[in-house]
C-alpha cells in the first residue's frame, strides 16, 4: 500500500519514508487520483499528490487541512516534470517570442539543458541571469560549449591550440562552472570543435571533473568511426575525470547499421569497470542538422564562411570538395534520404529532399547540393538510421531521451519533428503502444535518469520536498503528432504541467508562464584564495 507521506524539512525521502497526521496539511493544489510513477523506476501506485507554493508537500494517502484546488486524475497518469538533456534553445529561452518554449511545455518538459554539440554562450552567468530576469518556459541548466569557447580564443581556423591558448580556454572553464555551468559539451563533426585533438578537450574536461561536471559530446564520428569515437570520448573521461556523456546515441549510414549493438558493448563494458558513462537518445530513425556539416569535409570548412567560399572557388580546391560533396551524397541515396527543412533562398524546397529537387530541375543532387553550400547552406533531415537500433538504444537503463531540438513557434519552414514529437513519441508510442519497453522505465529515462546524470538536486522525482515540477498525461491519449511532412504540430494527451509549481499547461491548453528558473551547479571545487 502506498504510505502517507509529508515533507519534513524539505527533506529528499521517498513515500515509504515520512507517514504524516491526516488534516495536518495545507495545500495549493492537490492532483487526485492519478497514478503516480515517481521517476525511480519503480511500479507506480495510486495516490494523491500535493503542492504548496514551488514544492511537492505530500504523496499518497493523506487528508489536507485545505486545498486550494482540487485537480481530478483518475485514469491519468502523473510523473516528475521531464528533463531534456540535449536542446538548442540557447536563444529561444531568452527570446520574448519563443521563451515560453511551448513547444516543450505541451511534451512535458519543465527543464531544458542548453550549451550541447559544443556551440551555445560562452558566458554562463550572462545567459542565467538573464533567464532570472525575465523567466522561461522551462527551467534551464548550461553546458559550456567547447566549440564557442575555442572560437572565442583561437578562432574558426584549423590548428592546434597553442599552451597560452589552452590555459585561457581552461581559465574560461574554470569560471564557467564557477557560474553553475553543469559540464561542458563538444561538436566533433563541426567547426570549430572538430579541430581540437583528445589532449586539448582532455585538459579542459579536466577543469570540468575538478569542479563535478559531466563531459557531453557529440562524438568525432557517428557511422563508421563510431567505436573509435566512442573510445575517445571514454579516453577523455579517464582523463579528466569527468563522468562521459554520449549526446544523440546512434549508428548512422546503412553501411553501418547494427553497429549500435558494438557501441552498446562498449559502453556496458566501461561501466562494469566502474566509469561514469551514459547516453541519450531521440526516437526517431533520422537526425537534423546543416548540410554543410553533412557533406562538406572539414578541411574546406577551416576559418568560417568566407574561407570555405574562398575555397569553394578556388580552380583546384572547388574540384576536391565538389567530388566529396558527390562522394558523400552517394553513400546517402544519391541525395534521397536529405530532405530540405529551411533554406531561405528557395522556399519551394523546403520539404524536398535532393534527389526529388534534382529530378525537377534536371539537375543532378550534387549540383543542387553545390548550389545550396554557395548560397550560403541549408537546414537538412537526414534519414539514415535503423528503426531495430533506436528501439536497442532506448531499452538500455542508461540511456535517456532527450530532443536535440529547439523551441519552435509554427513557421513556414520543416523541422524535425523531435523537436514537438520526443517526449510523446518515446513514452506513447514506443512504450505505451508497442511495448518496447515498461511505462516505468519510459518515464524515468525522461525524469529520475536525466537528473542523475546531470546531478540535479530535488528535480526529476515526486518526492516530498522536492520542486514542483510535475507532469499529468492521459495514457490513451498521449502521443506525438508532429511528422516530417507536418513538424509543426503539439503533442497531444498532455493534461497539466507545473513548473516550479505554476501551471504551464492547464487542461491540455499553454498557459505561457514563464516560472522556469536559471539553475546552477554548485561547485565541487575549493573556492579560490
Amino acid at each position: 500500500m502506498f504510505l502517507t507521506v509529508l515533507v519534513f524539512a524539505w527533506a529528499r525521502t521517498s513515500a515509504a519514508q515520512a507517514p504524516v497526521q491526516d488534516g495536518s496539511l495545507p495545500v495549493d493544489v492537490l492532483l487526485q487520483g492519478g497514478l503516480i510513477l515517481d521517476g525511480s523506476g519503480g511500479p507506480g501506485a495510486r495516490g494523491d499528490v500535493g503542492l504548496r507554493g514551488d514544492r511537492i508537500v505530500a504523496i499518497g494517502e493523506f487528508t489536507p487541512s485545505s486545498v486550494g484546488r482540487v485537480i481530478d486524475c483518475r485514469g491519468l497518469y502523473v510523473a516528475p516534470g521531464f528533463i531534456d538533456l540535449h536542446t538548442h534553445s540557447d536563444v529561444q529561452l531568452v527570446d520574448p517570442l519563443l521563451r515560453a518554449a511551448v513547444n516543450y511545455v505541451m511534451q512535458g518538459c519543465t527543464t531544458q539543458v542548453t550549451g550541447n554539440c559544443g556551440s551555445g554562450p560562452v558566458n554562463v552567468g550572462k545567459l542565467y541571469a538573464s533567464v532570472d530576469k525575465d523567466g522561461a518556459g522551462t527551467n534551464v541548466a548550461h553546458l559550456i560549449p567547447q566549440g564557442a569557447l575555442r572560437s572565442e580564443v583561437i578562432g574558426t581556423v584549423d590548428r592546434n591550440a597553442s599552451p597560452e591558448e589552452l590555459q585561457k580556454m581552461c581559465a574560461i572553464a574554470e569560471n564557467a562552472m564557477r557560474e553553475g555551468a553543469w559540464g561542458m559539451s563538444t561538436g566533433l563533426i563541426y567547426v570549430p570543435s572538430v579541430y581540437a585533438d583528445t589532449a586539448e578537450i582532455a585538459a579542459i574536461a579536466q577543469v570540468v571533473g575538478r569542479h563535478g561536471g559531466l563531459y557531453a559530446s557529440h562524438i568525432r564520428g557517428e557511422g563508421g568511426e563510431l567505436l573509435t569515437a566512442i573510445s575517445e570520448a571514454l579516453d577523455i573521461g579517464q582523463q579528466s575525470g569527468a563522468p562521459v556523456h554520449v549526446s544523440h546515441f546512434k549508428s548512422s549510414g546503412e553501411e553501418n547499421w547494427g553497429k549500435l549493438r558494438l557501441a552498446i558493448d562498449l559502453i556496458e563494458q566501461a561501466r562494469a569497470r566502474g566509469e561514469r558513462v551514459t547516453a541519450d537518445q531521440y526516437p526517431y530513425t533520422a537526425s537534423s542538422t546543416s548540410l554543410e556539416a553533412t557533406v562538406v569535409p572539414t578541411w574546406a570548412r577551416s576559418g568560417g564562411e568566407k574561407e570555405l567560399q574562398a575555397r569553394l572557388a578556388d580552380v583546384e580546391t572547388g574540384p576536391k570538395v565538389r567530388a566529396a560533396i558527390e562522394e558523400s551524397l552517394r553513400k546517402k541515396r544519391d541525395g534521397a534520404a536529405l530532405f530540405i527543412a529551411r533554406y531561405s533562398k528557395k522556399p519551394a524546397w523546403v520539404g524536398k529532399n535532393l534527389a526529388e529537387i534534382a529530378a525537377n530541375e534536371g539537375r543532378t543532387a550534387t549540383e543542387i547540393a553545390w548550389e545550396i553550400v554557395r548560397n550560403g547552406g541549408a537546414a537538412i533531415v537526414n534519414f539514415s538510421m535503423d528503426e531495430e537500433d533506436v528501439r536497442q538504444a532506448m531499452q538500455r537503463p542508461w540511456v535517456a531521451t532527450a530532443s536535440d531540438g529547439r523551441a519552435y513557434l509554427p513557421g513556414s519552414d520543416r523541422p524535425h519533428p523531435r523537436s514537438y514529437g520526443t517526449f510523446p513519441r518515446k513514452i506513447g508510442r514506443y512504450s505505451i503502444r508497442d511495448g518496447v519497453l515498461p511505462i516505468e522505465q519510459a518515464i524515468r529515462s525522461a525524469s529520475g535518469l536525466p537528473a542523475d546524470i546531470l546531478g540535479l538536486p530535488e528535480r526529476g522525482y515526486l518526492r516530498t520536498g522536492f520542486f514542483a515540477d510535475i507532469v499529468v498525461f492521459d495514457p490513451e491519449a498521449f502521443v506525438d503528432t508532429a511528422t516530417y511532412d507536418n513538424p509543426h504540430q503539439y503533442a497531444a494527451g498532455m493534461k497539466y504541467v507545473f513548473v516550479n509549481g505554476h501551471p504551464a499547461v492547464h487542461a491540455g491548453t499553454p498557459t505561457g508562464t514563464l516560472a522556469g528558473r536559471a539553475l546552477r551547479h554548485q561547485s565541487k571545487a575549493p573556492e579560490r584564495n
